[in-house]
């Protein structure tokens, strides 16, 4: 591991803040380095709980989260909050920033606020997003907030990253069945019905439980729970049902198996991603004598095409039985 890369792992897992913003920033950028702070890093994490908060556009994740982060800072847990969030069309960073949001939060120490940019990914969690919450986790917080962009039916991506995900939505909060589409149903471990303050709550708590006795679940049955952020109503409730699932997914197994197959899902998107790449310079060659030039003269199909590169990365597949074909 290089010097100046142990140091800052050393400087992280003390908790340095300005260690911790950097590690985050080599993340975003895809440092060099990258490879040796993962692995500076990795041994260490494993102690944080992350707590996902996801939902449509507009139903108050960021209100909710400033006021998770309150109550847990009430109860001494030190919290993490990664807001995953838009990204600016002119300099590629993050928008509407929680760092804005929550500046009651600011100059507590026992608190770390970071905004991360979208970059375009559609699924709401930046690409980067899995690594930043190991170096947060890694810092020595107790929890890590992951705050998710409202963009529907993508949404579910957090779910993924998180241990405990929160779904959050609003009173009147529109068509089921749309939002049934959109998966963030399925992806729920709690249910949030906030804003309670603005407007009666009772119609769509019915619904949500409705559709839960409706759908199929484990031993685990999502609870919907009512809040109102801005009022600081049933905030406790809230995080008494995400230590219950806590509980219950360490005593199950389950949170064990969440996140060893998380792990595997990233690396196998890591793989993907390298191996997309290099298979994409393979076609792009065009020096006429390659495999993009025999494909536009016709002297190959594009099966004869995957078999040659699977060959060439020496990969021996049949393409035919991963195609479906």
């Amino acid at each position: 591991m290089p010097v100046e890369v142990d140091r800052l792992v050393e400087r992280v897992r003390s908790g340095d803040r300005r260690a911790v913003a950097r590690a985050i920033s080599m993340v975003e950028d895809g440092s060099a380095d990258l490879a040796a702070l993962s692995a500076g890093l990795f041994p260490f994490t494993g102690g944080a709980h992350t707590i996902g908060v996801t939902g449509p556009p507009g139903v108050g994740k960021s209100s909710l989260a400033n006021a998770m982060v309150g109550a847990l800072r009430g109860a001494d847990k030190t919290v993490a909050v990664l807001a995953i969030d838009p990204t600016s069309p002119i300099s590629g960073g993050a928008l509407l920033g929680d760092r804005v949001r929550m500046q009651e939060h600011a100059t507590d120490p026992g608190v770390f606020i970071r905004s991360m940019a979208t970059r375009g990914h559609l699924g709401g969690m930046a690409l980067a997003a899995p690594e930043a919450i190991r170096i947060l986790d890694a810092s020595g917080k107790d929890l890590v907030v992951v705050e998710t962009v409202g963009v529907g039916q993508a949404e579910v991506e957090v779910a993924a990253a998180t241990d405990t995900t929160l779904v959050v939505v609003a009173p009147g909060w529109g068509d089921a069945v749309q939002a049934a589409k959109a998966g963030i149903l399925e992806v729920a471990d709690v249910f949030v019905v906030n804003k309670s303050d603005l407007g009666d709550v009772r119609d769509t708590v019915r619904e949500l439980n409705q559709m839960l006795r409706m759908g199929e679940h484990g031993a685990w049955v999502p609870p919907v729970m009512v809040t109102s952020a801005v009022a600081g109503d049933g905030i406790d409730d809230l995080l008494a049902a995400v230590e219950r699932h806590r509980e219950h997914a360490e005593a199950t197994g389950s949170l064990d198996e969440r996140r060893r197959r998380r792990t595997i899902e990233e690396v196998q998107a890591m793989v993907a991603a390298r191996f997309s790449r290099e298979v994409g310079e393979l076609l792009e060659n065009r020096s006429g004598d390659g495999i993009a030039a025999d494909l536009a003269a016709r002297r190959i199909d594009p099966y004869r095409a995957a078999e040659l590169v699977l060959n060439r990365a020496g990969v021996r597949a049949d393409v035919n039985s991963e195609t479906g074909a």
